[in-house]
């Protein structure tokens, strides 16, 4: 299970970080492809929150154990957030303005 949600963990930031790029190309700024990808950055969030709640204080890794507690791990799930409004941001008032003008 501890290998399953790992995995799950990176294939959600992998496609996070694939989709967040794509969503800028040739065809314009794809708003549906920039959602799923802020969408897939949560779903990071809460599997990593579920991976420490199960896994930590139980010695399988000493990043997981620092999230001892149900308030720590809930981070995990704020940090995602955190992330996705600072990414936002930025594209909304760096990115998208010099995207348009283009």
């Amino acid at each position: 299970m501890l290998a399953t949600l790992t995995t799950l963990a990176v294939l959600f930031f992998v496609a996070h970080v694939y989709l967040l790029f794509t969503s800028f190309g040739k065809k314009g700024f794809q708003k549906t492809k920039y959602l799923w990808s802020h969408i897939t950055l949560w779903i990071t969030g809460i599997i990593a929150s579920v991976l420490t709640m199960l896994y930590a204080g139980k010695s399988v890794s000493g990043v997981i154990d620092v999230f001892d507690t149900p308030a720590k791990s809930a981070l995990l799930i704020v940090l995602a957030l955190a992330l996705s409004l600072i990414a936002h941001s930025i594209v909304k008032m760096l990115v998208l303005p010099k995207y348009t003008r283009i």
